[in-house]
């Protein structure tokens, strides 16, 4: 082992392993250990040296190391007590990752020895002295240095002018031809020039990436011959996942590279992460980290019963975002990715767990007020999953201001409309960025991401393909994922040839889509929903890494004809700002200016009144958004152009009368989801637009020269 004479004692900051040009820092966290030891290894896994760390300032353990360089390979061995009913698994013959590594390699083996206890056992009370470190991923210093040129000017996307599209590293290129077969699959991939023309072909502004930092592949699925593909299972918050990478020794600069590529482009890249939880599991899983570290400390324990653990997750344990030091290292990550990383923005996954404090949820809690006030964070877009599983987890609308929040509120009325069960008193509030659930203390439209499809649940094409999920690929007979797709197969479960069934389902997906994209709010939609993607009917491919979750490139003519709809859709919200608002429409009358922001049009062309909103059968309405309505806080007519969107869910076709609107008498056909690529044509109010079965309209008011401007 190495010569113990030749450590410094370095400094307690920054956390983790910080190279210098000569030599390494490591600084490492832990309340209740007695000693901590840095490990050394080769390239081939063997151990070189085992360093104690000499000085403990702060509850931080640390220690210089000179040459040490970029590309060591490294990991700790922390010593305490081993009292499981305590709270504390110290166990030093486990080797364990730096919480605070920048980048990882090599894979875990789910060998008996990574268990603190002894596994074959079934008790963790019991103490394994096997080591670990042949069989558990290692740290790696590294070079954060990059040359981050013409990323100074970057300025981000305003929230109303963004289009989120969820996208998986390698599920996006796996199969695309125009990727080369090396880089397939790679962050390097991701960023090559034609799928980053690709993406901002479609009128998106921001790619969401599903979870990259390094995450585990549970033993289970691999025993079922499955993986943990969508990779909501980490174990480094600091360290680009390497299986991304096609360049495994330079994983940090490869993503980078993808950063840039897409920044180049006007894109912005946000993370999905996930601090609710990591791979270490209950009290029966693995010691790979955190639970060597300190267990009482990272991980949110039973109060009256420590061995275990708190399971708001549902995935075994509850990282404790009450405890300063945890609390320190998520937001330090989070700086970590914007500043040396350059990304944009974070969803966040089950949200509400960060939001707990002992007593439940608080939207004043300890981590919401530190990304509130910091100034980092305040620079970057900021979206929760604000729901869990434990008591009190749902939580839609319920964030503090400057967050936004996925709304299934948005998805689940929007799918029940369109399938004919919702009637339009339910829909209303949702095509306008849900301000019931929104709109106070100085939130924006913008806070509500709305989406009908997400990597969880059925993808477009299958939402109105199939009426049950078909998750026997799974290998759980079919009892994972949700019963509750409020899907539709519009007469037949999966693919037909039935030609008329075929047409629906293409008008249905078009409907969808218009609804998503058209709507006030923040629309999110799903790789590959673009050209009708299927999963054959799996509503949870979380385990299926292959053909069922990669994107199949190979692209028919609906497919194509769909990807020109998608492209129509974004070309009008990008042109008329009426469609993005920056303040809630109301439906209230403002007196002063004489002008209702949206008024609600029944099939007639007049106004719809109470009793129209009491028929429940009612599923024909148009919504008239007025361009002169009122943009911002000065009381002063606005200069949009006057849209009315018309939503039939009816079987049948509906006379739609066009309605009377002070600036104009003509209207301009835009959008018909019946007709796509063919609307044209303008027609005067009075007069009858026939306006198919399950279809949407757009149409333009031409305006008079007193009236207001049309856009340009």
């Amino acid at each position: 082992m190495a010569d113990a004479g030749r450590i410094k004692e370095g400094l307690p900051h920054p956390r983790g392993a910080t190279w210098d040009g000569k030599g390494t820092n490591f600084a490492v966290f832990s309340v209740n250990a007695s000693k901590a030891e840095v490990c050394l290894f080769d390239q081939h896994g063997k151990e070189t040296a085992r360093v104690e760390l000499p000085e403990y300032t702060d509850q931080i353990f640390h220690g210089y190391l000179p040459d040490v360089h970029p590309g060591t390979f490294y990991g700790y061995r922390v010593h305490g007590p081993y009292e499981p009913d305590a709270g504390h698994r110290f166990n030093q013959n486990k080797l364990l990752l730096d919480p605070y590594a920048r980048a990882h390699t090599g894979e875990l083996q789910w060998n008996p020895a990574v268990f603190g206890y002894q596994m074959e056992s079934g008790d963790d009370l019991t103490f394994d002295e096997r080591d670990s470190a042949p069989f558990v991923p290692k740290s790696v210093v590294v070079d954060p240095n990059f040359d981050w040129k013409g990323e100074p000017g970057r300025q981000a996307i305003p929230w109303e002018h963004t289009v989120i599209y969820e996208a998986h590293v390698k599920g996006f290129t796996q199969l695309n031809p125009a990727v080369d077969e090396r880089l397939r699959g790679k962050y390097a991939g991701l960023g090559t020039k034609q799928v980053v023309e690709y993406i901002r072909s479609l009128g998106v502004t921001s790619v969401e990436l599903l979870p990259i930092h390094t995450f585990v592949n549970d033993s289970l699925l691999l025993d079922k011959g499955l993986t943990n593909y969508w990779g909501y299972n980490s174990i480094g918050f600091f360290a680009p996942d390497p299986r991304y990478a096609a360049d495994v020794a330079n994983s940090l600069r490869e993503f980078k590279e993808m950063v840039a590529r897409f920044h180049d482009a006007g894109l912005e890249v946000i993370l999905d992460v996930v601090y609710n939880h990591t791979a270490e599991g209950n009290e029966r899983g693995p010691t790979l980290s955190f639970k060597g570290l300190d267990n009482a400390s990272y991980y949110r324990l039973t109060p009256d019963q420590k061995r275990y653990y708190i399971n708001d997750t549902g995935t075994g344990n509850t990282l404790n975002l009450s405890h300063a030091r945890v609390l320190q290292m998520v937001t330090d990550s989070l700086r970590y990715w914007v500043e040396e990383m350059h990304v944009d923005g974070f969803r966040f996954d089950l949200g509400t767990i960060l939001a707990r404090e002992p007593n439940g949820f608080d939207n004043q809690s300890g981590f919401l007020m530190a990304c509130s006030q910091d100034p980092v964070l305040a620079t970057v877009k900021l979206i929760a999953e604000p729901w869990d599983c434990g008591p009190g987890g749902y939580q839609v609308g319920g964030f503090p201001p400057g967050w936004s929040e996925w709304n299934d509120k948005f998805r689940s009325t929007v799918r029940d409309y369109w399938r004919g069960v919702a009637p339009a008193a339910e829909l209303t509030p949702r095509l306008c960025a849900s301000a019931d659930l929104f709109n106070h203390q100085g939130r924006r439209p913008w806070a509500s991401i709305n989406f009908i499809t997400a990597h969880d649940g059925f993808t477009l094409n299958d939402l109105v393909s199939y009426n049950e999920k078909h998750n026997e690929a799974n290998k759980e007979n079919n009892q994972d994922g949700t019963n509750d797709n409020r899907s539709w197969n519009c007469g037949a479960e999966g693919p037909t040839d039935d030609a008329a069934i075929n047409t629906l389902r293409e008008r249905q997906m078009r409907n969808l889509l218009a609804t998503l994209l058209l709507s006030q709010g923040t629309p999110m939609m799903v790789a590959g929903d673009e050209f009708g993607r299927t999963q054959q009917g799996n509503n949870n491919a979380y385990c299926q890494d292959n053909e069922i979750s990669w994107l199949n490139w190979n692209i028919d003519d609906r497919g194509k004809a769909l990807t020109k709809f998608v492209q129509s859709l974004t070309a009008l919200r990008h042109k008329y700002p009426i469609l993005r608002r920056t303040r809630f429409l109301t439906g209230e009358y403002n007196q002063e200016l004489e002008i209702k922001d949206v008024t609600w049009i029944n099939a007639n062309g007049s106004e719809m009144q109470e009793s129209n909103w009491a028929d429940t059968g009612m599923r024909c309405f148009g919504m008239l958004i007025d361009g002169r309505a009122q943009t911002t806080g000065i009381r002063k007519r606005g200069q949009d152009t006057t849209l009315l969107l018309v939503f039939n869910s009816h079987h049948d076709v509906v006379q739609f009368t066009l309605p009377d609107c002070t600036g104009g008498r003509e209207w301009s056909l835009l959008i018909d989801t019946n007709i796509p690529g063919k609307e044209n044509g303008s027609f005067t109010t009075g007069e009858s637009y026939e306006v198919t079965a399950r279809s949407t309209i757009v149409f333009r008011l031409n305006a008079n020269e007193s009236g207001a401007p049309k856009a340009s």
